[in-house]
């Protein structure tokens, strides 16, 4: 079962602690980076795209964002979910017909190819992304053709959430599977995360969330939602427009393995204000709790302990502290 863990021996950098530590990475300079492009190894300064590439012009690209994390103790980058993210980015490359694309080894290759060249002894972000690379004019998926570039810098917190998060509901909804779908990862469709995001930060929020049509909360602007009540974790299913998480899903799983009840079901915007708990949880917010929605308090206004107990957990598993989550990670480079 879960427990609170604040109250035991735990090293002096675990937990979301040593995530906060890493949020200031040094100034590097990113055009120094070296970055996968057009087949080889080069630096960011050398990766150029016409401004008459078709992804630039219209948006059709495809992404995923990818989390490394360093592990000082073990002198190891772990790369997190790396096979699942490419297997997602090569499912959305099929709904934007981009194929044929690399096979999954492949393109993990590449990616922790690119990662160990820059030689990072911190917490990183990795972006491989597939664009539809003709220079053309012409609204179209088919006759064009593709290509991927991969870059990875040094990165820490999207959002500070040590103190939890303010969110509000968003009055841009969420766009529907039948117009532009949210379980591809599509640069075009950010566009919609934006309008919320902004909204959510020009109002005072921290973030967004965000409902269906049908008035459903889908998710965060970018991020997965999840609910505490009565002692049972409810997310919102794939049919509410949500993106198909893989940080949701090792959320699931993790919830599961402290003893946690998970139902997979619609959450209706008024249960988000007699919510227990709310957390977010995605590669950019990793695990951020909610304190307050459209000024309301989310249970006693402080972050509870499911979601602190989950966070811990979850900062613990992504730097390869807890052996039962190893197979969420993929050590790149020796450890030094």
């Amino acid at each position: 079962m879960l427990t609170d863990k604040s109250t035991q021996t735990r090293p002096a950098n675990a937990g979301a602690a040593a995530s906060s530590a890493t949020s200031a990475p040094a100034a590097v300079d990113l055009e120094s980076l070296l970055c996968y492009f057009q087949g080889g190894y080069v630096p960011m300064r050398d990766a150029k795209i016409s401004i008459m590439t078709h992804a630039f012009m219209y948006g059709t690209a495809v992404f995923e964002g990818i989390r490394a994390y360093w592990n000082a103790d073990q002198g190891q980058l772990y790369g997190l979910f790396l096979r699942e993210h490419i297997e997602r980015i090569r499912h959305s490359c099929r709904i934007m017909m981009m194929e044929p694309v690399p096979a999954v080894d492949e393109l993990v290759a590449i990616i922790t190819e690119v990662v160990r060249r820059n030689g990072f002894r911190e917490d990183a972000y990795i972006r491989p992304s597939f664009y539809k690379s003709t220079k053309a004019i012409g609204v179209r998926l088919h006759h064009l053709d593709h290509d991927l570039c991969v870059v990875a810098l040094p990165f820490g917190n999207y959002i500070e959430t040590e103190k939890g998060v303010r969110v509000m509901t968003s009055s841009w909804r969420r766009n529907a599977d039948e117009a532009l779908p949210a379980r591809g990862k599509i640069t075009g469709g950010y566009v919609n995360m934006a309008f919320q995001k902004s909204e959510a930060e020009m109002n005072g929020f921290d973030e967004a969330i965000v409902l269906t049509a049908n008035g459903h909360a889908s998710e965060a602007s970018a991020a997965n939602l999840f609910v505490v009540r009565d002692g049972v974790v409810l997310t919102p299913p794939v049919y509410d427009d949500i993106l198909e998480g893989i940080t949701r899903k090792a959320m699931i799983e993790l919830c599961r393995s402290e003893g946690l009840p998970v139902e997979v079901r619609s959450i209706d915007r008024s249960e988000l204000y007699i919510a227990d708990e709310i957390f977010l949880c995605g590669t950019g917010v990793q695990v951020s709790p909610v304190i307050e929605v459209d000024h309301r308090a989310v249970g006693s206004g402080a972050v509870g302990p499911i979601g602190r107990a989950i966070s811990e957990r979850y900062f613990d598993a992504v730097r390869g502290r807890l052996p039962e989550f190893s197979h969420w990670l993929t050590p790149i480079g020796d450890p030094v």
